[in-house]
């Protein structure tokens, strides 16, 4: 079993992997074992690696399986004590593996942790993807150290210490592969955006700790390539979120939390058709409502096996809080001006 391998999964990223793929294999090849799961590309990735990149380990995969079963299509082909899921568009630094494996030694009720996400454009500035660590508010809205909503903060520091976490971000998490296999993996039905948050979440309620360690930090691409608005994305982050909350909720919250959120999600949804004029999201936000509807009961067992798992009733890094009324009502857009 080797220590910690290093999973990229990519489709059709060749020139993410020929821009950061240098950096990752300078600065971790003497830690751990770097491997690439490819789902299906149709572009040169496979020629590149075979012909660039000869020591990283490839695993071809039949199809674009989307991220989450992608990953756990490639993971079971891999005999290691830790996981590191790293993201194609992800430069590391100097040492950044030290403090992630040096932290999960030595806690072993951790069970998963993340470095600091910095923005590769502007390296002052928290990432949108994950920040210095994700949380959850009362009705299901994630949002991070250095991140709520579209707020990013500049990086001075004030997020440093070691915390705590609800999620950290899928763009570079560290995972024990025993909790991520006791867990059950990644949910494969997803197949992207919110797949991580339901991981963690799932081991929170297990009674294993998720953290953010920021004394390392990597620089983040992500959202500064994807357009502001995606009718796929907004599709696949409506239904995926309201899937989780179905799936980890507890019964005591379970009725009050999805009533709110159909209220909550059409109000949404005819904000961005009336005051952005965006049909598309509109038409997405509408049709996860549906989707939701129609395969929640697919997920019954799935709640039933999660609540099973519970050890507490609350989980302290889900606040209590309603997460619009604080950043629209009362005008606190930066993690540290929240409540407790």
């Amino acid at each position: 079993m080797d220590k910690l391998a290093i999973v990229i999964l990519n489709w059709n990223g060749a020139a993410m992997l020929r821009q950061y793929l240098p950096t990752v294999l300078l600065y971790s090849q003497d830690d751990a074992v770097v491997y690439v799961a490819d789902n299906a590309s149709t572009d040169d990735s496979l020629a590149l690696l075979r012909e660039e990149f000869p020591t990283v380990r490839l695993i071809v995969l039949d199809r674009n399986w989307g991220f989450a079963d992608g990953y756990n299509k490639a993971l079971k082909q891999i005999d290691a004590q830790y996981y590191m899921l790293l993201n194609s568009d992800i430069e590391v630094t100097h040492h950044w593996l030290d403090p992630l494996i040096e932290f999960m030694d030595a806690h072993p009720e951790a069970a998963a942790c993340q470095p600091k996400l910095l923005s590769i454009y502007d390296r002052d500035m928290f990432e949108y993807a994950g920040a210095s660590g994700g949380f959850l508010d009362r009705y299901g809205y994630p949002f991070c150290r250095g991140r709520i909503f579209e707020t990013v903060e500049r990086d001075d520091g004030q997020y440093d210490n070691p915390q705590e976490v609800l999620w950290a971000t899928g763009a570079a998490l560290m995972v024990r592969s025993s909790d991520y296999w006791a867990a059950g993996g990644l949910d494969g039905r997803f197949f992207a955006h919110n797949e991580e948050i339901d991981l963690c979440w799932r081991l929170r309620i297990r009674g294993r700790r998720i953290y953010c360690l920021p004394e390392s930090f990597v620089y983040h691409v992500g959202g500064g390539t994807l357009p502001k608005s995606n009718p796929m994305k907004t599709f696949l982050n409506f239904r995926n979120n309201l899937t989780m909350l179905y799936k980890c909720l507890p019964d005591s919250e379970l009725k009050h939390v999805m009533r709110w959120r159909w209220f909550l999600d059409y109000l949404a949804a005819w904000e961005m058709l009336l005051l952005k004029r965006n049909l598309g999201d509109f038409k997405a936000v509408c049709r996860a409502r549906r989707a939701f509807r129609h395969w929640r009961r697919d997920f019954d067992q799935d709640r039933r096996d999660i609540q099973a798992s519970r050890v507490g009733e609350k989980i302290p890094e889900q606040r209590r809080f309603s997460l619009l009324w604080q950043y629209y009502g009362r005008g606190r857009k930066t993690f540290s001006t929240l409540p407790e």
